[in-house]
């Protein structure tokens, strides 16, 4: 070996010399293409491997609340607890709150943010929290101290509270206004029966302090959407004696909150597949079905490792149920609440059938949905999703009503499952969701309403567009107008190029299922899934991830031309885009047959040109790119041979 190494050493010399002075340019490669782009070496706290760290932490979150729901003057005023634990490795002198019913004020950044002619985030501005009666205790030390900026509480304490274990309560009375805009997130609605209030972001909340960023303290603008620690939920609401509650959550007391006829068909929902009224379409005025006729009643919830907690209460709700089959062989609930201007076949009658289908499917697939119910609410808001509940639009109907009931639903496993980060990493939720989603609407009712994910030309007009963003833009500060392709579908569509284009489906299965067990109630990060996927995949997908989702490239695999040699044939291909692709082809011969030809994405690592030798004593009519049109390639003109372009 080292007499080789010198022999080689002398012909490289050699070389040198041999062109005399003149100058040479180095021939350059595309192994940048192919590099690691970020760095994703792994340390104590998340592995290279795309797994927790052996000294992984998060910080956990338990809340006891107690609120009454005023329905004459729209207000939520009541009482919170707070056990803060601190499994991180530092003490902490304090903790950050976020109190984002403070969007809704005059001067918050959010409201300030928001262009003249207004978008889908406007918000009142006549609301807005009242704090009081604020107690942060560690062990004995008890301190009243706070700041509030915007929608940003800082919390301090006496004594800091000690890392690895500490607790720390935080207790406080608090009080708001009920908007009307809630930035298409939560909100109130008035129909013939009463209002509808869908009550979401309805107590502070603690902010998260991970490994990565220390305290995550973005403010609460309006695209962004949340961030938070798992714990259990305890919570009461006090709302008046005709209103039908619905939260996330299991309900503690029905015998005090329902009628025994209510309850009756609801044991019997427990065991069906079809759907059963709780509260019937004629009935929403019945106050004979509710368990008092005047005054107040109190439901109590419980919620166990969730992120968030939400709920919907009104005197207008038609409410029905059917059981959810789960593989292990345990049983949820799924439920839907709506006002008779929403009833119909064609509309919500359908919910719980669509909400029931939508759950099993992902349980079947990707992995168990944990929770005791899954309530579909409807409101005035286009469609938001938190655990275990869903505020979906009131008019939806039809295709329209499966869709964003599927695509709420969906939102339990990204990012209630799996937490990740959305005020930063949209598409980490958004994305994946929305690629999830197109299973489930292909599987439900064999395919009743239509699923397009996989028409990726269709979207070739913005990916060639000048105003196009990166998928790693933050959604505040991306443009509206791109916020679907960069949050939702760009990202869902490079997960669909992986699974069936690049991977294939039983290795991305593989991967993409560890990935969710793996980091099920956990805090991921953009490098701990480009790691886990590879890791598990077996595949070295930089050249993907770095080009689709941190860039702004396209895809443009051509044929250069077909020419024959020594019996055989030459398909010249060019990589004409920013992103190198696996090439897969169809041939088709003068006698009719055809073969289908994969060449590996490392035929690009050198240049942008390759000829391939196919071995083949047939004839070749034609050689046709991507047969099956799942890449958005942004020119399908260099896509087959023989064409307009390539004529012997």
């Amino acid at each position: 070996m080292r007499y080789l190494s010198r022999a080689l050493l002398g012909l490289a010399v050699a070389g040198m010399f041999s062109t005399g002075a003149k100058a040479q340019e180095v021939v350059g490669n595309n192994q940048g293409d192919f590099n690691e782009f970020m760095d994703r070496s792994g340390n104590m706290y998340r592995a290279a491997s795309g797994r927790p760290g052996p000294e992984y932490w998060q910080n956990e979150t338990d809340y006891d609340i107690d609120v009454t729901l005023n329905d004459e003057e729209h207000t939520i005023k009541g009482k919170i607890t707070l056990t803060y634990t601190n499994n991180s490795p530092h003490e902490l002198d304090f903790i950050w709150m976020h109190l984002e019913q403070n969007r809704f004020t005059e001067d918050s950044r959010g409201t300030l943010t928001t262009p003249i002619q207004g978008n889908r985030y406007n918000g009142d501005i006549d609301g807005g929290y009242t704090i009081s009666n604020l107690e942060a205790k560690v062990k004995r030390s008890s301190s009243s101290n706070y700041l509030i900026n915007d929608t940003r509480m800082q919390v301090f304490f006496e004594d800091p509270i000690p890392a690895n274990g500490g607790k720390a309560t935080v207790s406080m009375n608090f009080e708001y206004k009920i908007p009307v805009e809630g930035m298409d997130r939560m909100g109130r609605l008035d129909v013939e029966d009463g209002t509808i209030y869908a009550l979401a972001q309805w107590f502070p909340k603690a902010a998260v302090y991970d490994d990565v960023e220390g305290w995550n303290i973005e403010p609460y603008l309006g695209a962004g959407e949340f961030y938070l620690d798992y714990g259990d939920y305890d919570y009461k609401i006090t709302a008046p004696a005709s209103h039908i509650v619905v939260a996330s959550g299991e309900l503690q007391n029905p015998r005090q909150v329902l009628s025994s006829t209510v309850r009756d068909r609801m044991e019997r929902a427990k065991e069906s597949d079809s759907t059963v009224y709780l509260i019937k379409p004629e009935e929403v005025n019945d106050m004979s079905l509710r368990a008092k006729q005047e005054g107040t009643l109190t439901w109590h919830f419980k919620m166990e490792n969730t992120r968030d907690v939400a709920f919907g209460s009104s005197k207008a709700f038609i409410w029905d149920a059917a059981k959810i089959d789960l593989p292990s062989g345990k049983k949820a609930m799924a439920q839907s609440a709506y006002p008779k201007e929403s009833d119909g076949q064609h509309a919500w009658s359908r919910s719980t059938e669509y909400s029931k289908a939508s759950v099993e499917h992902y349980s079947e697939k990707w992995f168990e949905y944990p929770y005791p119910v899954a309530v579909n609410v409807a409101a005035d808001i286009g469609g938001m999703e938190y655990p275990g509940l869903n505020f979906c639009g009131w008019k939806s109907e039809g295709a329209s009503l499966w869709g964003v009931t599927d695509h709420e639903f969906g939102h339990n496993w990204f990012p209630m499952i799996v937490g990740s980060n959305e005020r930063r990493y949209a598409w980490m939720d958004e994305g994946f969701n929305t690629f999830i989603n197109y299973y489930s609407t292909l599987d439900f009712n064999n395919g009743e309403y239509p699923a397009r994910l996989n028409k990726t030309r269709n979207m070739t007009g913005w990916f060639t567009s000048e105003q196009r963003e990166g998928i790693d833009t933050y959604p505040d500060v991306s443009n509206l107008r791109n916020l679907g392709m960069i949050a939702y579908y760009k990202p869902a569509i490079g997960l669909l190029l992986l699974r069936e284009y690049i991977l294939g489906e039983e290795r991305f299965d593989n991967a993409f299922k560890s990935y969710i067990e793996t980091w099920a109630y956990k805090h991921p990060q953009p490098a701990d899934f480009f790691n886990h996927m590879e890791n598990v995949s077996g595949e070295n997908l930089s050249w993907f991830f770095q080009k689709w989702f941190y860039g702004t490239g396209n895809i443009d695999l051509g044929l250069d031309g077909v020419r024959q040699y020594e019996g055989n044939y030459i398909i010249s291909l060019t990589n004409k885009g920013e992103i190198p692709m696996p090439v897969k082809m169809e041939i088709t011969y003068e006698d009719g047959s055809s073969e289908n030809v994969t060449l590996p994405v490392e035929i690009w690592q050198r240049g942008d040109s390759w000829n391939y030798l196919h071995r083949t004593d047939k004839s070749i009519e034609n050689v046709e790119l991507d047969p099956n049109k799942i890449l958005p390639d942004v020119n399908s003109g260099n896509d087959d041979w023989p064409n307009s372009f390539y004529q012997d």
